[in-house]
């Protein structure tokens, strides 16, 4: 009995060492699966943050790629208004200078206007005395052609009573 005691230990243990061994070869295994899993996880991990990254990155260039875009028209849209506001402010300033030159020109017309006016009035009045010196003309040669008529009507009878004062004288001389 003293070999039981001995042997049966040692079978237990050889046993026990042929179950761990299995044991441990699988449990080792699973280990080593269950690092291999890890480690697996965290490189898809690891790859899921890098294309998450690269993804970042590219929606983070697009957008500022897209806010650069919005920026620029932003600038060319501002750029378009500051040249609409100056070329109205060019425009209102020709035009309240085409206004100032056109008023001062009516204002100029105007008083050409007045003198025209007063020039012509002027005018008028000497052409109306000019009528009426050549109505008084026309009506003074008509009574001087009268006059001379009469002057000479006059002088014919002076000259023929003359004759006929000087036919009485001689007559009246040859009659003494």
């Amino acid at each position: 009995m003293n070999k039981v005691y001995i042997l049966l230990p040692v079978i237990g243990v050889i046993m026990f060492s042929v179950f761990y061994v299995n044991f441990n070869k699988g449990h080792e295994a699973k280990i080593a699966e269950a690092k291999a899993k890890v480690e697996e996880e965290r490189r898809e991990k690891a790859k899921k943050e890098v294309a998450a990254r690269e993804q970042a990155i590219k929606a983070a260039i697009e957008a500022a790629e897209k806010r650069k875009i919005e920026r620029e028209q932003r600038e060319r849209t501002e750029e378009a208004k500051k040249k609409a506001r100056l070329d109205a402010e060019d425009r209102r300033q020709k035009a309240f200078d085409d206004r100032k030159r056109t008023k001062d020109q009516v204002e100029r017309l105007k008083k050409d206007v007045e003198i025209v006016k007063t020039e012509v009035a002027k005018l008028e009045d000497e052409k109306k005395k000019h009528r009426d010196e050549q109505a008084f003309l026309r009506t003074y040669v008509k009574q001087a052609e009268s006059n001379v008529k009469y002057y000479y009507d006059l002088l014919e009878k002076l000259n023929a009573a003359e004759k006929a004062r000087a036919e009485a004288a001689a007559a009246a001389a040859k009659k003494s």
